[in-house]
């Protein structure tokens, strides 16, 4: 059954339509692609998905613990704990805050004392508090950033930066996770060190993910599946090979006719 289903979606601003009858469907397990020139709608669709916009006409499901919930109207925290989470094509991390910090606000969704424990200092509190912050190191040492716990969140170079973030979305502990244009911006270098973390975070932790990028090699190395949007609409979906001998595809991407394969 599938983790997320997006049914006939339309996201309409007055009178344009950044997304018209989208209709994407999701695998649990499943690594997939979602490309197309810019202003194609591809961060909208991330957006309708978590919550930020509210989509004019269609449905969304997604599926959690065998549960079935369309989160349409849901608002972005709420979705969040359900188990979505998101990164952002420009990094939006919290750039005053230490960068242990930045993982400790994520994962403190998931506290279980009260009030009481707090004010009162039980151990119960502290015993807890020392769970999460041993979750928070474990997640910094995964993604090389454990010596630069108390720097800074903007004071880091911006490939650190960059897995900061998705270090803190992981923090949420989702099963679907949105990555938008996750190495834009990033050297070669920096985008091989990324591509193989992404590969390696959705075996390790079991996840659905639907990622955004405009660097093909990227998407061809890592995706299963890939979607193409162009005016809001999917115009192409299958297998990176069938994507990439797409004429549609390369006419969306170069304009104007495709010539033969």
């Amino acid at each position: 059954m599938p983790i997320l289903t997006m049914n006939n979606v339309t996201m309409a601003f007055g009178g344009l339509a950044a997304l018209t009858n989208v209709n994407i469907k999701l695998e649990k397990g499943e690594l997939v692609g979602l490309i197309g020139p810019n202003g194609a709608g591809k961060t909208t669709v991330f957006n309708v998905l978590t919550g930020i916009y509210t989509p004019t006409s269609g449905t969304i499901e997604y599926m959690n613990d065998n549960t079935k919930t369309v989160i349409n109207n849901l608002k972005p925290h709420v979705i969040s704990a359900l188990g979505i989470a998101r990164t952002f094509q420009n990094i939006r991390l919290f750039k005053e805050l230490t960068v242990l910090d930045n993982i400790r606000i994520a994962i403190h969704k998931d506290v279980k004392y009260g009030m009481a424990p707090t004010f009162l200092r039980l151990p119960s509190f502290f015993k807890e508090e020392q769970s999460l912050l041993d979750n928070a190191y474990k997640l910094l040492k995964i993604f090389n950033l454990d010596s630069k716990k108390d720097e800074l969140a903007k004071n880091l170079p911006y490939g650190e930066q960059r897995r900061l973030e998705i270090a803190r979305a992981l923090a949420t502990k989702p099963s679907l996770l949105l990555l938008d244009e996750p190495a834009a911006g990033m050297n070669p270098n920096e985008t091989a060190e990324l591509t193989e973390l992404i590969k390696w975070i959705w075996k390790e932790y079991g996840l659905t993910i639907l990622l955004i990028e405009h660097d093909m090699s990227l998407v061809m190395k890592i995706c299963e599946r890939i979607y193409v949007l162009d005016y809001g609409m999917v115009i192409a979906e299958g297998t990176p090979e069938e994507i990439k001998n797409n004429k549609r595809v390369v006419e969306a991407y170069l304009g104007g006719e495709a010539p033969d394969a």
